[in-house]
């Protein structure tokens, strides 16, 4: 099995905001493997947020990794390798993507198969506005128009917030999911749940800390929305200490490590009955199919990160009508396009 890896830069088409912080780039890592004329590829998509870097990634990659010779058990060989990451999730979960896109290709399967998808189930996914100028919302909500959900980005205090939901407001009534990014206090949290109440919004992501349970469980209690974690819903982990204080989880595939590590998120949620969104980072559409194709699993689907950058260099899921329409080849179903020839 030979090991080949290279960085990428995604380009926002919009400087792409949230109450942490700004970027009009994204530096991504592809990781590929290859083995009897088979290519098995994975995207890393790091966040700063938990400490995740590309450069960490190349460096851990140019230190050497140690792969087993054959793949016979897709996930006997993840055992040996994403052990070697180093914890750096991001890159565990493109090891991951790359061996199971590998190892469907060569048992002439696509990876909802082996996941145990439906692909005629795959949800709607919305469309993000993020946090920015304010003349660009226009112009986002016009972008957003083929989808019925979007998802809009505030937690920068009560009257930007509300500043930001009127200005979309006047643009379109479509239903929206907010994501605060652990912005508010329990104040702020109280009134804007009870305001956005009125407001066509579907649910709210993540409105304190990630330390802050005690208030969020206390918002729960008052608030007309439901509350869905991210930034408190890493991994499997964290599941049994965020019942019954969220009403929800947002997976991601960069947060938790791997797509069986997600599969097992979604059986974790299913028990308790909390409801489970399938969430991303800016990535280019290997990580978002690799995503898309857990989607038929969930209740929601926030996987618009290759729709927000004006250069993915591969092809994959699809929308159409706002539905993820998933690929039907075998493996990730991806592809190179033809404008960057320098990545395998």
């Amino acid at each position: 099995m030979k090991l080949s890896y290279t960085s990428y830069r995604v380009q926002c088409t919009h400087p792409f905001g949230i109450s942490r912080s700004t970027h009009d780039h994204y530096d991504v890592v592809y990781v590929y493997l290859e083995q009897d004329g088979i290519l098995g590829r994975g995207e890393a998509a790091p966040s700063g947020r938990y400490n995740e870097y590309a450069s960490d990634i190349i460096g851990v990659l140019d230190n050497g990794i140690v792969l087993p010779e054959s793949m016979d058990d897709p996930i006997a060989f993840s055992e040996k390798v994403l052990p070697q990451c180093k914890g750096i999730k991001a890159l565990e979960v493109a090891f991951s993507m790359a061996i199971l896109d590998w190892w469907c290709q060569k048992e002439g399967m696509p990876l909802y198969q082996y996941l145990g998808a439906d692909p005629s189930k795959a949800p709607k996914t919305s469309f993000t506005i993020s946090i920015g100028d304010m003349d660009l919302i226009p112009e986002k909500v016009k972008e957003g128009a083929l989808f019925h959900i979007l998802k809009v980005k505030i937690g920068m205090g009560m009257e930007k917030d509300k500043a930001i939901m009127n200005a979309i407001r006047q643009e379109t009534d479509q239903l929206i999911r907010v994501d605060a990014n652990e912005g508010w206090d329990l104040d702020t949290g109280i009134e804007m749940c009870e305001w956005l109440a009125d407001r066509n919004v579907e649910f709210v992501e993540q409105p304190f800390k990630s330390i802050n349970l005690k208030d969020t469980a206390e918002l729960r209690k008052k608030s007309p929305l439901p509350l869905i974690a991210d930034e408190n819903s890493l991994n499997s982990g964290d599941i049994p200490g965020i019942e019954g204080v969220f009403d929800g989880i947002n997976i991601k595939l960069m947060k938790c490590g791997s797509l069986i590590e997600g599969l097992k998120m979604v059986k974790m949620a299913r028990e308790r009955d909390m409801q489970i969104m399938l969430g991303c980072m800016i990535e280019s559409s290997v990580g978002i199919t690799a995503a898309a194709h857990l989607s038929p699993l969930v209740d929601y689907a926030d996987l618009d990160g290759n729709l927000l950058i004006n250069n993915d260099p591969y092809r994959g899921v699809l929308v159409e009508d706002g539905k993820l329409v998933l690929p039907r080849g075998n493996g990730l179903g991806v592809s190179l396009n033809s404008i960057e020839e320098k990545l395998i």
